[in-house]
């Protein structure tokens, strides 16, 4: 893919905070006409930039729930051992995030079930599965403060 352009990176910035935008909106706020804007959002698309689209769901709204951040250590830390866990996180559709850390804990999980007694059967399901979970540490989230927003570009693209 060529470099981006200051246009290219506007649209990223839009899109990251209204994934619905129409293709005329979308040119208006980048000042394009819409088949070019649209053509560089396909570009973008297609070069991997743009991973997909989703809706943000009000869980408060929709169902009780209790969203749970996990510290994990693995019993064995090979290549192995760690591709087993990983690939078991897959299977578990409450574990909503899942990220490799370097420092004191091999994994930081997130996780939503209903309540916390769902919680922690879910736990000992990974516990009995032997996906290698050899000690967790449980954080129960009180109130959300900031959560999935729109990556930093200024930030991150800023020479």
């Amino acid at each position: 893919m060529t470099p981006l352009d200051s246009r290219d990176i506007e649209i990223l910035r839009v899109i990251s905070r209204e994934g619905r935008i129409t293709k005329a909106a979308l040119a208006e706020r980048i000042g394009l006409s819409p088949t070019p804007s649209w053509d560089r959002l396909r570009k973008l698309e297609k070069a991997g930039l743009i991973e997909g689209y989703g809706a943000r769901i009000n869980l408060r709204k929709l169902a009780p729930h209790v969203t749970v951040f996990v510290t994990a250590e693995l019993a064995d830390h090979t290549g192995a051992r760690q591709r087993i866990f990983e690939e078991a996180m897959q299977n578990y559709d409450e574990v909503t995030g899942c990220w490799a850390l370097g420092g004191g804990f091999d994994y930081l999980l997130q996780i939503v079930t209903r309540d916390i007694d769902a919680y922690q059967r879910l736990i000992d399901a990974m516990l009995d599965n032997r996906i290698g979970l050899a000690r967790y540490y449980t954080y129960i989230v009180t109130k959300p403060v900031k959560g999935d927003g729109p990556p930093p570009l200024d930030v991150l693209l800023d020479d």
